[in-house]
């Protein structure tokens, strides 16, 4: 009867254990379960927050970059539209204006380079022509040839009263008429020599020389003085002694590296 008894104790007691063991764990269940459906909503409430917040945060990026972009977009195309109002009317005229800048110091260069050569050939012509061109001589003074060029053979001299040759023209010309220089030159002298009388020498290219005597007066030159041809230089007079008995008259020589040179080769 006892041991029933105790049995019975020890069956209610492990029942009782067991009952309070299965309703804490069924408590703890019930806590967990609420705890996980509380914290579940809470979370699906900061995560539906936490998009709500991100996509307005994005939405408020994209309209404020949409606003930036407009702006810029506003600014560029306000800048652009007064860039070409106020420095570029004409694309078309400022590219050819661009072009022209950039070509035109390369044509002025091309210009000047161009301009140079012209004016060195034209310098080497100049100076071609001017040596090849014969230098051209003319009759000091018009009138009569009174005593021809005679080197090779003797003719006689009325003040001399001799046979002698006669190295240049004696041209008959009345006193005072003005001579005038044979070819372009330097007058090289002016002088009153014992047997010409006053007379003058002028220098000329490729060794030639003329010399002007039986002179009255040489006021029109200097020593030193470039002249042209056909230039008066002088005025014709009678003061050479060798020919003083043949009146007035222009004693006229042409000479080339010092040897005399017959008039009538060089005068036309």
């Amino acid at each position: 009867m006892r041991r029933d008894s105790r049995r019975r104790q020890k069956e209610e007691k492990n029942y009782n254990i067991f009952y309070i063991g299965g309703s804490i764990l069924a408590i703890g269940i019930l806590a967990f379960a609420i705890t996980f459906v509380v914290y579940g909503n809470k979370m699906d409430k900061q995560a539906s927050l936490d998009n709500q917040k991100i996509a307005s945060l994005v939405q408020e990026s994209n309209n404020k970059t949409s606003e930036i972009s407009t702006q810029m977009g506003k600014t560029v195309e306000e800048s652009r539209n007064t860039v070409e109002n106020t420095t570029i009317p004409n694309k078309t005229n400022t590219k050819n204006t661009v072009t022209s800048q950039t070509n035109a110091p390369t044509k002025q260069t091309d210009n000047s380079k161009t301009q140079n050569t012209v004016k060195q050939e034209e310098t080497i012509t100049t100076k071609k022509d001017t040596k090849t061109q014969p230098l051209t001589f003319v009759k000091p003074v018009d009138g009569e040839i009174m005593k021809d060029y005679a080197k090779d053979k003797l003719v006689y001299s009325e003040t001399l009263e001799e046979w002698t040759t006669h190295l240049g023209w004696d041209i008959k010309a009345e006193k005072t008429t003005v001579v005038k220089a044979s070819a372009p030159g330097t007058v090289k002298s002016i002088k009153n020599d014992p047997r010409y009388g006053l007379s003058v020498i002028i220098e000329h290219e490729d060794g030639y020389q003329t010399l002007y005597a039986n002179l009255l007066s040489t006021e029109f030159v200097t020593v030193g003085e470039k002249v042209t041809g056909g230039q008066s230089i002088a005025t014709v007079g009678n003061t050479a002694a060798f020919e003083i008995a043949d009146g007035s008259h222009l004693h006229f020589e042409i000479t080339k590296n010092g040897e005399a040179i017959d008039p009538n080769q060089l005068i036309k």
